[in-house]
């Protein structure tokens, strides 16, 4: 596919061939007419989303926008004629310099990390997209360098905000259903891939940079409509699958309004590593250390994939009561709650919790929420802070996945899986030449 560039698009790509970048420390500085002035990476798909949700603040100006792919650059750059259009993040960080205030990461997973920590190394506040990284070693690293930094931080985990959500954690902690000794989550779609391994190459179209695509990942052919744009989730080596990508959604109330920690070990059921895909269907079994809300331990269980629901047998339900497609249900010492992916939460049994008022939670917006903090307003809900160890938590139980069967300790204090070197390997993985980044 040709590209074909008028003199004002020429200019606002800036330098695309460069090979270095400066990251100054000039970050915090909002524009004099006292916007938040935002650059975006990843700009298709839920990126489109993600920059139009920003924008949409009265008090954003969107001096930047990245993508790989050029269609979706020049689709976006359209609405945005002030905006600057990159395809490194890197060197768009770097050019705008203190022009910017705020960066938003919407990338693949793989990449999440790596654009994130560039932005705060140089000073920048991040909203990234979930789940926050690729393995476990990069949660830990955002989480420390953000607070060392004191900047706003966000994980785009829209539906933390939802009052359904929020409803469902006051219900929680309101001790209505008692203390919760189990927690069942599932998902029944799958972002997993059992077949075999992908050899249809083609050449790269012109409208892709594949090379920034890849990033840190390890070089490959490229495969069309494989990895880019859809169906990345699925593989090892840029998606967490299904327990990453809807285990964040679907854990979030129960690890927020619980007041989780780290699990304390991880048992995983699945077919047998393919050394590339994510399982198409798979059983995690998580064991987390009591809290104030929970009995003196807690079991989670997830499932995922068609055949993911528990039975009704399972959570103690009459047949008559439907099964949300994605979803949890909490036992309690004193009743159930079952919470569907984006409704409100029902409390079992019905009859002992027909006179109950749920409480009531003002909307919240996650995006404007973010900008507000950045403008010193108020506070994230889900900062790195919260949305590191979060998804280090679920990452700990996509590593089990490819050691099925096996139960593996988790020492998140010293951050080791204590009885497996093999699985322990796998916390972090090392990035491509030419693509690492400090801090990480």
């Amino acid at each position: 596919m040709q590209q074909r560039f008028s003199r004002r698009d020429f200019l606002r790509y800036s330098g695309l061939a460069s090979a270095t970048f400066a990251f100054p420390l000039t970050a915090r500085a909002i524009s004099p007419n006292g916007k938040l002035r935002t650059a975006h990476v990843g700009v298709g798909g839920m990126g489109l989303s993600d920059l139009n949700s920003i924008k949409s603040h009265p008090m954003v100006e969107v001096v930047g926008l990245c993508d790989v792919d050029l269609n979706r650059l020049n689709s976006a750059g359209k609405s945005l004629p002030d905006a600057k259009l990159f395809r490194d993040y890197r060197e768009m960080i770097s050019a705008l310099g203190d022009k910017v205030d705020a960066v938003v990461v919407s990338t693949p997973d793989h990449t999440h990390a790596p654009a994130a920590m560039t932005a705060l190394n140089a000073g920048k506040h991040v909203y990234c997209q979930k789940p926050l990284t690729h393995d476990a070693y990069e949660s830990r690293q955002l989480k420390k360098v953000s607070e060392a930094k004191g900047l706003v931080t966000q994980m785009g985990i829209q539906i933390h905000s939802y009052p359904v959500y929020r409803q469902a954690h006051a219900i929680i902690q309101s001790g209505a259903i008692g203390k919760v000794k189990k927690v069942y989550a599932w998902a029944t779609r799958t972002w997993g891939y059992d077949g075999p391994a992908i050899t249809n190459y083609q050449p790269v179209p012109e409208y892709l940079d594949w090379n920034l695509w890849l990033g840190p990942a390890a070089d490959r052919p490229y495969v069309p409509e494989i990895y880019h744009p859809a169906n990345w989730r699925k593989f090892l080596d840029f998606g967490t699958g299904t327990l990453g990508d809807m285990g964040v959604h679907v854990f979030d109330t129960p690890y927020d309004a619980l007041a989780l920690t780290a699990p304390t070990a991880v048992t995983t059921t699945c077919r047998a590593p393919t050394g590339f895909g994510h399982p198409e269907h798979n059983k995690v079994v998580f064991e987390f250390p009591g809290t104030k809300y929970t009995t003196d331990t807690l079991t989670w269980l997830w499932s995922d994939g068609p055949q993911g629901l528990p039975s009704h047998e399972e959570l103690g339900l009459s047949k008559d009561v439907k099964l949300p497609s994605t979803g949890s249900f909490f036992v309690g010492e004193e009743g159930g709650l079952l919470l569907p992916h984006i409704a409100e939460a029902q409390l079992f049994d019905s009859d002992k919790f027909k006179d109950y008022k749920k409480p009531v939670v003002e909307t919240q917006n996650h995006y404007h929420q973010f900008v507000d903090a950045c403008l010193g307003k108020t506070k994230t809900s889900a900062s790195f802070s919260y949305g590191g160890p979060l998804t280090e938590a679920l990452l700990i139980g996509v590593i089990g996945n490819r050691f099925p069967g096996q139960k593996l300790e988790w020492d998140a204090k010293n951050f080791k899986i204590s009885n497996h070197p093999e699985a322990n390997a796998l916390l972090t993985h090392n990035y491509r030449e030419g693509f690492k980044v400090e801090n990480l």
